[in-house]
């Protein structure tokens, strides 16, 4: 999921495209990662009544690192001395990107539906142009802030759910708050690693990151294993849990590492929009759910406002040749 969960550390990675790969099967890449991120959200909230938010994102991080962790094997030294140099600032960027994110999308969907979920979380891309803003002085323009303001009208809109009486009278569902925040650490994720410039391997680096994320939601997993008062879990719950650390978790999280090695990371980083709609299709047929009308008017709203940010970027002033 984006919680979708991806590890983009310095500008200069992935710019290449692979070898002998065709731009088809690039981007064909690219769409399977985000269909298998979008199934994700589809789990997390089909056993949401059953399984705990918290041990859904402990097993995720721990399985997809259990997976991963072989592949990198070459790159061990590397890491090991990057974790005794930067341990703590690790520990810190992974447990909120890939774990404290990943925990409050999970109880969100406890409240929330995935469709609705799934429109909160294309919000990533602006909350992180203000947040890069704010921390690194990054250029933002007139037409960024117009299209941040429209985007949070729309999750504004879905939030009280087009009735402006919800919203006089604090009325808010508080699963969606809970992926609001979620998209939010999600995004300071983003800002975090891109300031840090951690030079690694990127699969390694997210391996590395996965590891802290583990440390990070074992707390919130013993917690909930200490008080609450679901049992252990059920056939439903160990095919979610598989799903989402496998082919959700290990191979997505492998799959958009090779699209950005394919595509580089600015077109590899564009398809996230398309998970949306894997969602709200998947919601619709696995789940039941159908988009109403203030979906679509939030929808609107914040495509208006991504519309804007990426099609009126703010001037930079022309680098040395």
């Amino acid at each position: 999921m984006a919680i979708h969960v991806l590890a983009v550390h310095r500008e200069s990675v992935g710019t290449e495209r692979a070898a002998g790969g065709s731009l088809a099967g690039a981007y064909s890449v690219g769409v399977l990662c985000w269909l298998l991120s979008a199934g994700v959200y589809i789990a997390a909230k089909w056993v949401s009544a059953e399984m705990p938010p918290w041990a859904l994102c402990f097993w995720r991080v721990l399985i997809a690192f259990a997976i991963l962790l072989p592949i990198v094997r070459p790159h061990f030294s590397d890491m090991v001395a990057l974790a005794r140099a930067r341990g703590p600032e690790l520990l810190f960027i992974g447990g909120i990107g890939l774990a404290v994110c990943q925990g409050l999308i999970f109880v969100g969907l406890e409240h929330a539906d995935a469709t609705t979920a799934g429109i909160i979380i294309a919000l990533i891309p602006i909350i992180t142009m203000i947040l890069a803003r704010l921390m690194l002085a990054e250029p933002m323009g007139r037409w960024q802030v117009a299209g941040s303001i429209l985007a949070f009208l729309g999750i504004l809109a879905i939030i009280v759910k087009g009735s402006p009486a919800a919203l006089l009278h604090l009325d808010f569902n508080a699963g969606e708050l809970w992926i609001v925040a979620g998209a939010v650490c999600f995004s300071l994720y983003t800002v975090l690693l891109r300031r840090a410039k951690f030079d690694l391997n990127r699969l390694a680096l997210l391996v590395l990151l996965l590891a802290t994320a583990t440390l990070t939601a074992l707390p919130f997993y013993l917690y909930e294993l200490a008080a609450d008062e679901r049992s252990t879990l059920n056939a439903s719950g160990l095919v979610a849990l598989a799903y989402v650390a496998i082919p959700g978790g290990a191979f997505m999280y492998y799959l958009f590492n090779r699209s950005i090695e394919a595509l580089g990371a600015a077109r590899a980083g564009v398809l996230l929009y398309i998970q949306t709609i894997f969602i709200a299709v998947l919601a619709y047929f696995i789940l039941g759910e159908k988009l109403q009308t203030y979906h679509l008017e939030g929808a609107a709203l914040i495509i208006a406002g991504l519309l804007l940010i990426i099609l009126l970027k703010p001037k930079e002033k022309a680098a040395g040749a």
